[in-house]
C-alpha cells in the first residue's frame, strides 16, 4: 500500500483543500491532513499513477508531490549531506570569496555537483586555490556566513526523539561539519580534513577523501551497527556525490537538487524545506520537536 504526499514550504503555505479534493477525486484514497495548508497525505490511492495525477493538478504551484510506501515509513537512520542541504551555502565557495575567487571556485563546485567532474580532482583543485587562507578568517566565515537550512533542527530532533540515529556526512570539511552537526543536533559527523601550517591552509586535504563511495559505505556501516535493514534508512542530499547513498537508502530524497540527482532519487523535494522529510514519514506538526 502506498501514500501520496502533498507538501508545501512552510514559508509559503500554498496547499489548499480545493487542490487536495481535486487530486483525491481522481486518485481515490483517504485524505489525512498533517498540517493545514502545508502537508497532507492521501492514504492508499487507487489510481494507477497517483503521482502523475497530483502533478497534473499542481501545475506550476510551489507544492511537492511524492509517493511513498506505507510500511516501514518512519525511518531509524538519517544520513544527510551538509552543503546546500543542511546549510544554505557551499562552504568552499564562501572560503574562496574571502580570496576574491568565488566565481572560479563556484563554477568547479557546480560542475562537480552535477557529476561533470571527478569529485576528488575537483576538490584538490579548489582546495589548492585556497592555500594561505588564515584560520581566523575561516572561523569568521563559519560564524558569520553559514546559515542553517530551514527545518533542519526539527528534522533531526524529531527523528532522534522517535528513536532514530542521525549522521551528517559531507564532501566538505570537518572545520564546518563538526560545528554544524553540534548546532543542529546530529549524533555524528564525517567530512574531509583541511590541512594547516602556521594557522594557514596548506592547500591540501587529508587522504583518503570523503566522496560518494565513503557516503554509501557509511550508510551501510551505520545500518549494520544499529541492526537496521536498508528500508529503515533515509538519505538526503543535492549533489552527484550523494546519489549512491540516496539510491541505496530506504527513502532517498533529492532536496533542491541538481537535475541528475532529482531525476534518480526516490523522492524529489523542490519547494519544501527539511520538514518535508518528516511529512514523508507521516509525522504531523504536533509530533515535531523544535
Amino acid at each position: 500500500m502506498s501514500v501520496l504526499c502533498l507538501i508545501a514550504n512552510p514559508a509559503d503555505p500554498a496547499l489548499d483543500s480545493a487542490l487536495v479534493t481535486a487530486v483525491q477525486k481522481e486518485t481515490g484514497g483517504e485524505v489525512n491532513w498533517l498540517t493545514q495548508r502545508i502537508a497532507c497525505e492521501i492514504i492508499a490511492p487507487k489510481s494507477t499513477d497517483p503521482l502523475a495525477t497530483a502533478r497534473l493538478h499542481i501545475k506550476d504551484r510551489a507544492i511537492d508531490a511524492a509517493l511513498v510506501p506505507s510500511e516501514n515509513r518512519r525511518k531509524k537512520l538519517l544520513i544527510a549531506d551538509m552543503d546546500s542541504t543542511m546549510i544554505e551555502q557551499e562552504c568552499i565557495d564562501e572560503l574562496a570569496d574571502a580570496l576574491g575567487i568565488k566565481d572560479e571556485v563556484a563554477d568547479i563546485t557546480s560542475r562537480a555537483m552535477n557529476g561533470e567532474l571527478d569529485f576528488e580532482q575537483a576538490l584538490d583543485t579548489r582546495v589548492a586555490l585556497l592555500k594561505g587562507l588564515e584560520r581566523a578568517v575561516i572561523e569568521e566565515i563559519r560564524r558569520e556566513r553559514i546559515t542553517l537550512a530551514p527545518g533542519g533542527r526539527a528534522l533531526v530532533h524529531t527523528m532522534k526523539a522517535y528513536g532514530a540515529y542521525t549522521a551528517l556526512i559531507s564532501g566538505g570539511f570537518t572545520f564546518f561539519a563538526d560545528y554544524i552537526a553540534k548546532r543542529i543536533g546530529f549524533d555524528e559527523a564525517t567530512a574531509n580534513v583541511l590541512e594547516f601550517a602556521d594557522d594557514k591552509l596548506t592547500g591540501t586535504v587529508t587522504k583518503p577523501i570523503v566522496d560518494k563511495t565513503t557516503k554509501l559505505a557509511r550508510l551501510n556501516a551505520l545500518a549494520a551497527e544499529h541492526g537496521l535493514s536498508q528500508v529503515d534508512t533515509l538519505a538526503v542530499g543535492d549533489g552527484a556525490n550523494d546519489l549512491d547513498m540516496i539510491r541505496a537508502s530506504g527513502l532517498g530524497v533529492a532536496l533542491h537538487a541538481k537535475p541528475v540527482v532529482a531525476e534518480q532519487a526516490h523522492v524529489r523535494i523542490d519547494h519544501g524545506d527539511l520538514t518535508a522529510l518528516l511529512y514523508l514519514q507521516g509525522y504531523s506538526d504536533e509530533d515535531f520537536v523544535r
